[in-house]
């Protein structure tokens, strides 16, 4: 019985080491090599649990999606106070700073949507994902008498989610003049401006 958890455990460490790879190869031109490197095997051991390079990388960006989504709805879903969830969900949706490996590589997927309905996919579902989210802590906080947003809550979350991913490839490229904490308070200050304030 102990097989079947060696290879999740072989599989998950192989998703962490495309993550670094990809981070430090680019997508574009990672290579299979690259993340056999990474992880310390051989591209062989790698093929034994993959069929290719695109199924890793299918496979590590719907981790991916799932990590991020799923982390962050656990995170907020533990806060009663909308206004408190909605600072929350700001934080934990932008990059943790440039080398955040797992959103450098998240951002890289949606370039290479255009190439894959699969990749294209799992780049809607995040993007959907990101939006319920939001979705959900803006209906609580009109529920609750906290918010008085001008804007519906469809157009709100779409605003959120396109700061979120504006400010986050800012952040993973490298932009000196963008970090996370001003990033944060930028989009705190939006909502507080849009009739959503924040937790301080």
């Amino acid at each position: 019985m102990a097989r079947p958890k060696r290879q999740e455990a072989r599989r998950a460490a192989l998703i962490e080491a495309t993550y670094a790879a990809g981070r430090a190869h680019g997508l574009r031109s990672l290579s299979l090599t690259d993340v056999a490197e990474q992880a310390g095997l051989t591209r062989g051991a790698i093929l034994y649990y993959y069929e290719d390079l695109d199924a890793l990388l299918v496979e590590a960006h719907s981790a991916g999606v799932e990590r991020f989504c799923d982390d962050r709805d656990r995170l907020v879903a533990t806060i009663d106070d909308p206004r408190d969830r909605l600072g929350a969900a700001i934080d934990a949706g932008l990059p943790s700073g440039p080398d955040d490996a797992l959103m450098s590589l998240l951002y890289e997927f949606d370039v290479l949507a255009g190439n894959s309905a699969l990749h294209d996919e799992l780049v809607q579902t995040m993007y959907l994902r990101q939006l319920a989210t939001y979705r959900g802590i803006l209906a609580a906080g009109r529920e609750a008498g906290v918010f008085s947003p001008r804007l519906e809550d469809d157009e709100l979350a779409m605003t959120f989610v396109a700061l979120e991913d504006a400010y986050g490839l800012h952040i993973v490229g490298g932009n000196a003049l963008m970090t996370v904490d001003a990033a944060a308070a930028a989009m705190r200050a939006v909502a507080g401006d849009l009739g959503c304030p924040t937790s301080s």
